[in-house]
């Protein structure tokens, strides 16, 4: 289960990442943090403590862009609304 939900979710942030089109590329990040819980149940099984390191690593990028794609925009939006 774990391995086909890393696959799914792996594979669409990937490609969303690539994408021309700004509106999809911003669901890259919401698909690679989904896929996160998988990734650290998988590696921590398996005993893969250095994957499983990285995996915080990851989870940080992937957080990152959903702050700059998807909270950061509506906090300067809130911002602007406040002052007006």
């Amino acid at each position: 289960m774990d391995q086909i939900a890393i696959m799914l979710t792996g594979v669409t942030a990937v490609f969303l990442s690539q994408s021309k089109s700004e509106r999809l590329r911003k669901y890259a990040c919401i698909f690679g943090l989904i896929g996160q819980p998988f990734w650290f149940y998988a590696t921590w099984t398996a005993e893969q403590y250095g994957i499983f390191a990285m995996c915080f690593l990851y989870t940080f990028s992937w957080a990152r862009g959903a702050w700059n794609f998807w909270i950061a925009p509506r906090l300067s939006t809130e911002q602007l609304q406040d002052a007006a």
